[in-house]
């Protein structure tokens, strides 16, 4: 991945906390601004840039007056993400299988963060990657939450079952509800697209499927927010 710049107040803190932070570019009226002052203690690199070049750097004018350049976090392997689980007594995966706003990606990352999920797979053709706009989206928890891509769901399904995990997907066709599984122990939690879902191979391979129950007027919610909802229940669950 190419390193990518970060804009924000927030996105650009957790960037130089993380140290994923490269070079931080700011107006010179914020020389002495705690954001600026931190960058030099991290010796990282200061550039003083106007408004427009600013624009120019964040792709947009929200930047607040603060722009970082970042190093793209790494990638991971499934099998790290499994080896970290192991230190726990409920390792908890996140599978996304078609999430392509990277929007979404940025949400669900910091709502990962929030619930200590062990590491997050995706799908390396036809969904989402890391960009400046997850980054900012996450406020700064792409630096934080392992992120594994891999060219096929079913085999990391496998892979993850051989490990001892249960497959738990979200479908609104389920007769489950989200609160009617044990979620103690290793859980992987599948979470679709909303234009189209789980993929049917996936759905196959799960153990339990489940829904959020709907009792208003639209029949689905915003992947973010349905992912955002399952993880704090399966953290409420398990205490």
């Amino acid at each position: 991945m190419a390193d990518y710049y970060v804009y924000g107040r927030n996105a650009v803190r957790e960037c130089l906390h993380s140290g994923s932070a490269k070079h931080l570019y700011t107006r010179e009226r914020f020389a002495h601004d705690a954001l600026t002052l931190e960058a030099s203690e991290k010796n990282v690199s200061v550039s003083f840039s106007s408004d427009k070049e600013l624009d120019r750097l964040a792709g947009n004018t929200r930047h607040q007056g603060f722009v970082c350049l970042s190093r793209a976090p790494e990638l991971v392997s499934l099998r790290e993400v499994i080896s970290k689980g192991k230190a726990k007594t409920n390792p908890l995966v996140l599978i996304l299988d078609g999430i392509e706003d990277p929007v979404n990606l940025g949400a669900i990352l910091r709502s990962c963060d929030a619930f200590g999920v062990d590491g997050v797979v995706v799908k390396n053709a036809g969904g989402v990657s890391l960009n400046s706009t997850v980054a900012k989206v996450s406020t700064g928890a792409v630096a934080y939450v392992p992120v594994c891509s891999v060219s096929n769901l079913s085999q990391a399904i496998s892979e993850l079952k051989d490990s001892g995990y249960w497959i738990v997907s979200s479908d609104g066709s389920a007769k489950l509800t989200y609160d009617e599984v044990d979620y103690h122990g290793p859980i992987a939690l599948v979470v679709g697209s909303e234009g189209f879902g789980i993929s049917r191979l996936v759905l196959q391979r799960s153990d339990f499927i489940v829904k959020i129950p709907m009792v208003g007027h639209v029949n689905s919610l915003n992947a973010s927010v349905a992912t955002g909802v399952l993880l704090s229940y399966i953290a409420l669950a398990r205490k």
